[in-house]
């Protein structure tokens, strides 16, 4: 009988919440949310959340509702952030779970700030520009070694066992028409050319997952815009003391859809994460399998893809970067692309 009692309760309250009073106000880098729900919730207060927060203040008003006031930062509460073309998107969702977990939620209710991105935030090497070639399909594409401070091209191709490598692969496009980049396959190699002999050491496999990541601290940065990406890459031992080749296999395409095919995925506290949406981390689980399985959608959208190979190299990884100063970018025209477009 009180277990029949409780499930009437639950159903009344989902019932009554169904309409929800709720006022969003985003800010430059914080969210104000308020939401005022009827007398009958107000003993249930601490079960009102933004994402894991709760309510920053609440208050009985004199009409007998209740009002929980939110105000949190984007890193608080468990936004997730999303670039989409030249728009920051931050994420969250409101929800009332009159029950401890693991008993679900009964309402839920999505939050969204939406953010154009600053210029002046992305350097100005980094911008991908404007201008695409005439005609459909022909694109532009970089790929450069970044020097540690991510503000210019490396002026060195001499790495130092275990330190960094920034990777930074774009593609020009028109500023109305998003694109997105990927990078589907990198490995390096002691050779600028690719052979069925050739040895090389799997850097990103999988359609889009980062096996470095696994072995080491390697990921994908934050991205600036979403035609472009930074593979920020720890050195190896691979080739250590000779010359280095990383080989790409990048895939663009005009659209937002991800799905196992196409991704950017990288370990991050012990899992697989999306980099560009962490809340939807399992189209990474076939990381540690096999992702070639293709939905008819992913196959349609294969057809409005295009993909491209590049080279960058030499690179030189030393355990004494000293004694090999000289070997530098400016020095020996080292560490250069190679584009080719290749579209399907």
């Amino acid at each position: 009988m009180g277990r029949s009692r409780g499930v009437v309760v639950l159903a009344v309250l989902a019932t009554a919440v169904a309409d929800p009073d709720i006022k969003v106000v985003c800010a430059k880098d914080s969210v104000r949310v308020t939401w005022r729900v009827a007398p009958q919730f107000v003993p249930y207060a601490a079960r009102f959340f933004l994402g894991n927060c709760m309510p920053s203040t609440w208050k009985v008003l004199p009409t007998g509702e209740g009002e929980a006031s939110f105000n949190y930062k984007f890193f608080d509460c468990r936004f997730t952030k999303q670039l989409k073309g030249k728009h920051i998107i931050y994420q969250n969702q409101l929800s009332f779970r009159p029950q401890s977990k693991p008993k679900p939620a009964i309402f839920t209710y999505p939050i969204q700030c939406v953010q154009k991105l600053a210029e002046e935030k992305v350097p100005q090497f980094l911008n991908p520009g404007s201008g695409i070639s005439e005609g459909h399909g022909k694109l532009v594409f970089h790929m450069e070694l970044l020097n540690e401070q991510l503000t210019g091209v490396s002026k060195t191709n001499v790495i130092a066992l275990g330190s960094f490598m920034p990777i930074w692969a774009a593609v020009e496009q028109k500023s109305h028409q998003p694109l997105v980049l990927l990078m589907d396959e990198c490995v390096a190699a002691s050779t600028p050319e690719l052979h069925p002999g050739s040895q090389v050491y799997p850097i990103v496999g999988n359609n889009g997952c980062l096996l470095e990541s696994k072995r080491g601290s390697s990921l994908f940065l934050p991205r600036y815009h979403s035609s472009a990406i930074i593979l920020y890459l720890q050195s190896f031992k691979f080739g250590m003391g000779g010359e280095v080749y990383i080989h790409c296999n990048l895939i663009v395409w005009d659209g937002d859809y991800l799905d196992q095919h196409r991704k950017a995925c990288h370990v991050k506290d012990g899992r697989w994460e999306l980099l560009d949406d962490p809340m939807r981390h399992s189209l990474c689980n076939c990381c540690e399998t096999s992702c070639n399985p293709r939905t008819k959608r992913a196959a349609d959208w294969e057809s409005l893809s295009s993909h491209f190979n590049s080279m960058l190299g030499p690179i030189i990884i030393v355990d004494q970067p000293d004694s090999m100063a000289n070997a530098s970018l400016l020095d020996t025209g080292a560490a250069q692309s190679k584009k080719r477009v290749d579209l399907s």
